[in-house]
């Protein structure tokens, strides 16, 4: 059982990272530390070490970056405990229950902190990644991995949509310096990422 880590802070912001569940997911909690408020993204699993982590960091709400079963596990404990949780529209019939619908483009203040929903579908239809103003950070659920898309062989995913995503609404908007947080596994760079989307193309996948 891994103990949390914190993958980015600054005078603003602190993000702690949480690895739970059988898959290895990855469940950030976005902090700002002017107010103490917070928001967790993705409530995988582990619903007990989620809440704990929930009730020790501030968090108000949850956030989704998509609808798959395994960053879906804990939301039932969460909303349970009081916690509002939000998806997109296209990924809540996904999920046994929400309480609040993440729009393209909505900003979503925490504390001081705004943080900033792109649609990126692939992956899921209602696929999104999070950017927080002011920081060059993205959380980029299974849309962006080290070395390539998330998968798209799930019903709802589309390879062609996941490449479109990434080239037009995170390489072409986002810093090369962009620190990317995915659902699973290390962190990269946009500008480590962006110079081989001809290369994903190629492949396939």
């Amino acid at each position: 059982m891994s103990a949390p880590t914190i993958p980015y802070r600054d005078a603003r912001i602190e993000i702690h990272q949480l690895v739970v569940g059988p898959m290895d997911n990855n469940v950030y909690v976005v902090r700002c530390t002017e107010t103490g408020e917070a928001v967790l993204v993705d409530a995988a699993n582990e619903h007990e070490r989620l809440l704990e982590l929930c009730h020790r960091l501030g968090v108000r709400r949850v956030l989704e970056t998509h609808g798959h079963w395994d960053h879906i596990q804990a939301v039932p404990a969460v909303r349970e405990a009081g916690f509002d949780v939000g998806v997109t529209e296209a990924d809540a019939g996904m999920l046994d229950g929400y309480d609040f619908l993440v729009e393209d483009e909505s900003v979503l203040e925490v504390g001081r902190l705004r943080v900033h929903a792109i649609h990126t579908p692939g992956h899921t239809p209602g696929s999104t990644c999070f950017r927080i103003e002011g920081a060059d950070v993205l959380l980029s659920g299974d849309t962006l991995f080290p070395g390539g898309p998330g998968n798209t062989s799930f019903p709802g995913g589309d390879f062609p949509t996941i490449i479109e995503s990434i080239d037009r609404r995170l390489f072409a908007t986002l810093p090369p310096a962009t620190l990317v947080l995915p659902g699973h596994g290390a962190s990269t760079t946009i500008g480590a990422e962006q110079p081989h989307l001809d290369e994903w193309v190629a492949r396939g996948w």
